[in-house]
């Protein structure tokens, strides 16, 4: 289980690896998740042959901070890139960067700092002050969504997507704003893998 230091103290993150993967996956929780809670997507990911990196954020998990202040979006970002340089490390091909929820609103942060050390972006339940966040064109971009999420309506990602064409929105009746943990998982688990390997070629 790795560590690694940044300027706000010790980060842990946790690997599911795969022998010669097809692809990697590097994943930024949610508020109040942390890497644990994602044995399940990692096993549909390996069995589609991708590798999952998956983050505890400051205060969450193994990680070092204050579980009720994660940190601003600047120090959510910069903790992100101490990450994905963890899950570069030793390989020449570029990860594809996915985030829950709050994590994809730093997902989006990243990519619109750097995309170019990506290989695609995916969004997940992404909330309302993700809409000011224009992604790159020139990114493959995946955005999964419950059609009954209360957290994070919608209407706000069906908007952004029509204003923003390149980003290819799946959605799920249904469900929540937890994609990875309700009843349809496994659709969207398996929705993801097969975009992934197709963002990656």
């Amino acid at each position: 289980m790795p560590f690694f230091d940044t300027e706000r103290g010790r980060l842990h993150c946790r690997q599911w690896s795969v022998e010669q993967p097809a692809a990697r996956l590097a994943l930024l929780p949610g508020t109040g998740q942390h890497s644990g809670h994602y044995h399940r997507f990692a096993a549909a990911l390996r069995a589609a042959g991708i590798e999952l990196w998956a983050l505890d954020t400051a205060g969450q998990g193994l990680s070092e901070g204050d579980p009720d202040a994660p940190g601003t979006l600047d120090e959510l970002t910069a903790d992100a890139w101490g990450f994905l340089a963890l899950v570069r490390a030793g390989h020449a091909a570029a990860p594809v960067l996915m985030g829950h929820s709050l994590g994809a609103v730093t997902a989006l942060n990243c990519a619109r700092e750097n995309c170019s050390d990506l290989a695609g972006l995916v969004v997940c339940g992404t909330p309302r002050r993700a809409a000011d966040l224009a992604p790159d064109p020139g990114l493959p971009l995946l955005a999964v969504h419950g059609v009954d999420d209360r957290r994070a309506p919608i209407d706000v990602i069906r908007l952004w997507t029509a204003r923003h064409r390149s980003v290819d929105l799946r959605e799920y009746a249904d469900a929540g704003h937890d994609l990875l943990h309700e009843p349809v998982q496994h659709r969207v688990a398996a929705d993801i893998a097969e975009w992934v390997l197709t963002a990656v070629r």
